[in-house]
């Protein structure tokens, strides 16, 4: 039967929103698993933002989060700007200080340093300043903007909205401090940190989280209200961790030590990803994945989440702390596949070293 009605064009389907976007900002983007080295990427003059820049869309980012390298010049700052989705932002290289202000309000100011985490609130104005008169500053940005973009499909209500979030920020002294709250994890024996700066994630204390193995230790950050959320863990020498799985947009950044991940769906061949401080992945939603350390120092890491906040989730199940011959999302050591730790074990021969894992 015919239809009834007309036909008056052709739906690709292919191209998102978010895609036509980032094709218009007219700066390099990069893709496949990882990134070795966050520094090392070339960049290109962004107009809009008044530096140079990149974009990074790894393929487990799955249009949930996105990230960019970002770099300002000597003695030099951005454009001002603000935007209907969220943005954390991790100092790769060299000092300076941002500012921040709602709509109708004038800017405080905060100054940041290589290693210095910090969240943009929603839709709040932000310029970021070089402190450096000789050298330029270079720093990661994690965002959700593929959700909101492909959600809204019109960019003046994403950079134009006027709508001013005084839940989210409402100009307070302290905002970006450094000060903050400690919580106990449910269920685990982490911590959580809910402060909107992080003066060094190189250094901030961690606590012991016996649940993820490899004498590893953690700590959650809530920061500026978001549904972003953000950790820091890290596991000692001579270890791995638990391979685990979970959705997709984690943006894991090393900021110490060196070693590898791999990664893999259920039952199919493993990705292998080498890494060193400045090296990121994002592990595909649902793939099983798992950190080695395979070097003289203990091995750190961030990772910048679409999700993961205790205090605003949003009803998506992230990680589950359960083993996975039970139908959740955790292999203990006693199930991997053997060749998990001879390989390990091989790794570390190679430069001498010795695990320092539990037997099985």
């Amino acid at each position: 039967m015919a239809s009834e009605y007309p036909v008056i064009g052709e739906l690709s389907g292919k191209v998102t929103s978010y895609e036509r976007w980032v094709a218009s900002e007219g700066i390099p983007v990069y893709g496949a698993y990882f990134v070795e080295d966050l520094t090392q990427l070339p960049l290109e003059p962004w107009a809009r933002v008044g530096g140079k820049g990149c974009f990074i869309n790894l393929i487990g980012n799955e249009q949930t989060t996105d990230s960019y390298v970002c770099e300002i010049a000597p003695g030099q700052s951005l454009k001002p700007e603000k935007h209907l989705y969220e943005e954390m932002v991790l100092i790769l290289e060299g000092r300076g200080a941002t500012a921040i202000w709602n709509e109708g309000d004038g800017p405080r100011t905060f100054e940041w340093q290589e290693g210095s985490l910090f969240a943009i609130p929603l839709n709040a104005w932000h310029q970021h300043f070089n402190g450096h008169g000789d050298k330029p500053v270079k720093f990661l940005a994690a965002t959700n903007a593929p959700l909101a973009i492909n959600l809204y499909h019109n960019l003046d209500f994403i950079f134009n909205n006027n709508y001013v979030f005084k839940d989210r920020y409402s100009g307070e002294e302290d905002y970006f401090s450094g000060q903050g709250n400690l919580y106990r994890v449910a269920g685990q024996t982490g911590r959580s940190w809910e402060s909107n700066f992080i003066p060094d994630v190189h250094n901030f204390q961690l606590y012991e989280l016996k649940e993820r193995g490899g004498s590893g230790s953690s700590v959650i950050f809530e920061m500026a209200n978001s549904t972003m959320a953000a950790h820091i863990s890290e596991f000692a020498v001579g270890c791995y961790k638990n391979a685990h799985r979970h959705g997709p947009g984690a943006n894991v950044v090393i900021v110490g030590g060196e070693g590898y991940s791999l990664m893999w769906p259920e039952g199919d061949e493993k990705v292998h990803v080498p890494w060193h401080t400045g090296s990121l992945f994002v592990p595909p939603g649902r793939w099983f994945h798992q950190h080695f350390n395979t070097g003289p120092e203990p091995a750190r890491y961030v990772a910048l989440k679409f999700t993961g906040s205790r205090k605003y989730p949003i009803g998506i199940k992230y990680l589950s702390s359960e083993m996975a011959k039970k139908g959740a999302d955790q292999i203990e050591y006693a199930d991997e596949e053997p060749e998990i730790r001879t390989m390990y074990e091989r790794e570390l021969a190679k430069r001498g070293m010795q695990s320092r894992m539990p037997p099985l």
